[in-house]
């Protein structure tokens, strides 16, 4: 039996991919870029929606919403992949993740016809918030359904190479959103696209979701799932079984700390983190930075398929903790070489200028504000927040009792507490060098394909490698994921710890790195998190995680040994 296997499982790694496989892949694939396209838009626009929706009314109102909606984009999302996973484990893959993308597709589109507080006073902000919120439990749902249905349809061999074309589909995503709102404020001028126009891109999400829909209906429910139900070995509570037994609550666990804690965190600083560094530290403007970015994901984007195919060959562990490992020793010097290229002035000046907070420490606040809710009104956090979001780098120099003041390269002390602070900051600041925002060594790019200057390939390159070490740990994840956990509760067991790692762990990235860069004056401090985090998963990844890529999904035994896969099983 095992050597009439082996003959089966050669010949699923030499055939080609069949018409009906690529229709899968298809079908699964555009449907999530889809999704992802819609729950970008909302971040991408958050400044013009905030001021449509939200900006009348009190600090106290505004605060909720914005907590709300940022718990919708992150926190909301494991807890759709609860629903949706237990949904998925009970009643097939195809129609949940069908259920899904009309819930996202529906809700992104009402958000483009939603009328403004203008219109129809607080209810607007609130039907937002709800469709915000429906968004993010159908994206947590979207993911697992759509990983786990192509690895079930994928020859024994190359499940790598099959799901890492789901794993193009977040970066496509952003892409498409990038592009659509550039056109969109090209077409329309940027002032009508405050105004109306930035509800061109919610609308044209109908057209998507009409295209998603079609495809999905022509789909047959994955082949694993329908042979389970005609067994009748299907969970009947999948929650409780994959997360209320430690024989699989474990490696759960496993799978969040051992292979995505560092996957989203490797992920995010590639591209959001650099949009975040070379937008907010570097002081490049919003369309430069959006074109480096895209050019990175455009060039890089390969790589998924890439190393999803590679982790068929060597393993999933190797390319994901290698990955992990190459990011986290160098990112210090690949993002000191993006401020070289991209603002040389500001480089110099941090390099060159020394400013000081001389200041009691006990008296300062750690700045972790992920919502953009709390105030930090302390003389001291006063101080260092001004300096942090001015790129300044400084150190702090502790004594006790005194008042917090800001002293540049040892001149005349700067009282935080003064009503004149932030005008006298920066002339001091300007008087000892540092370079206003947009001084004329800074990169800008005046239209698309303006990237042959010296600094823009400079700058695309470092990207681009940044965007090829998110392929390295995001290209194979699908499989690993989908090959740790049992048929029977697979949607359920994956999504959750996808949806942890990248929304909890990935997503409070930007937000912790400034906190960190506030606390210490140090503007590449914050990349200390995604080094921590990768680190911790290369270490729990090699010594408690085990390697999948000759695992057999359709058998049900317990997930600590590979299996062979039985002769009479069909794709």
């Amino acid at each position: 039996m095992a050597s009439q296997s082996a003959i089966i499982r050669s010949d699923y790694e030499v055939r080609p991919m069949t018409r009906e496989e690529r229709k899968v892949i298809t079908a699964s694939s555009l449907g999530t870029v889809f999704e992802w396209y819609d729950f970008y838009l909302y971040g991408s626009l958050a400044a013009v929606i905030g001021a449509n929706f939200f900006s009348q009314y009190p600090e106290g109102t505004r605060n909720i919403f914005a907590l709300l909606a940022f718990a919708a984009g992150f926190l909301v999302r494991p807890f759709g992949a609860l629903v949706f996973g237990r949904l998925g484990d009970l009643v097939g893959r195809k129609y949940t993740f069908l259920v899904t993308i009309l819930i996202m597709g529906a809700s992104t589109f009402v958000v483009g016809i939603l009328p403004t507080s203008d219109t129809i006073g607080i209810a607007a902000p609130i039907i937002l918030i709800i469709l915000r919120l429906l968004q993010g439990l159908a994206l947590g749902g979207e993911y697992g359904g759509a990983a786990t249905y192509v690895a079930e349809h994928a020859p024994h061999g190359r499940r790598g190479f099959y799901t890492s074309f789901i794993q193009i589909t977040a970066t496509a995503g952003l892409f498409l959103s990038l592009l659509v709102i550039l056109f969109t404020q090209l077409a329309v001028g940027p002032d009508n696209f405050r105004v109306w126009g930035w509800r061109i891109p919610f609308l044209v999400s109908i057209v998507l979701l009409g295209i998603s829909v079609w495809i999905r209906l022509q789909m047959e429910e994955s082949p694993a799932f329908k042979k389970m139900k005609e067994e009748g070995t299907h969970s009947k509570a999948p929650i409780s079984e994959a997360f209320g037994q430690w024989k699989n609550a474990r490696i759960a666990l496993f799978a969040l700390l051992g292979l995505v804690a560092g996957q989203a965190v490797v992920w995010y600083t590639g591209q959001f983190y650099a949009l975040f560094f070379l937008g907010q530290v570097l002081k490049v403007d919003a369309f430069t930075t959006n074109m480096l970015i895209a050019w990175s994901l455009l060039l890089g984007s390969g790589g998924f398929v890439f190393f999803g195919w590679l982790s068929d060959k060597i393993g999933r562990k190797p390319i994901i903790l290698g990955g992990c490992l190459i990011a986290a020793l160098t990112y210090f010097p690949l993002f000191k070489l993006m401020s070289a290229e991209a603002n040389p002035a500001l480089a110099k000046a941090h390099s060159e200028i020394a400013v000081q907070v001389v200041t009691d420490k006990s008296a300062c606040s750690f700045q972790f504000n992920p919502t953009g809710t709390a105030r930090f009104t302390l003389p001291c956090d006063i101080a260092k927040s001004a300096l942090a979001r001015a790129s300044v780098n400084y150190t702090v120099e502790d004594r006790t009792g005194a008042p917090a003041t800001v002293v540049i390269q040892g001149g005349q002390p700067i009282p935080a507490d003064s009503p004149t602070f932030a005008r006298d900051l920066q002339a001091a600041l300007t008087a000892a060098g540092y370079p206003a925002a947009q001084n004329p060594s800074v990169v800008k790019m005046s239209h698309p394909f303006d990237i042959f200057g010296e600094q823009q390939v400079v700058l695309i390159g470092i990207l681009t490698l940044l965007v090829i070490y998110v392929t390295m740990v995001y290209g194979p994840i699908a499989a690993a994921l989908v090959e740790l956990f049992p048929t029977r509760i697979r949607y359920t067991s994956m999504s959750l710890p996808y949806h942890i790692g990248n929304g909890w762990f990935g997503g409070l990235l930007p937000a912790t790195s400034f906190a960190m860069i506030a606390q210490t004056g140090d503007v590449y401090f914050g990349l200390w998190y995604p080094i921590v985090i990768a680190l911790m998963t290369v270490v729990i990844g090699l010594f408690f995680v085990p390697e999948t890529k000759d695992r057999d999904i359709y058998a049900e035994d317990t997930p600590e040994t590979p299996h062979e896969r039985p002769a009479s099983a069909s794709i």
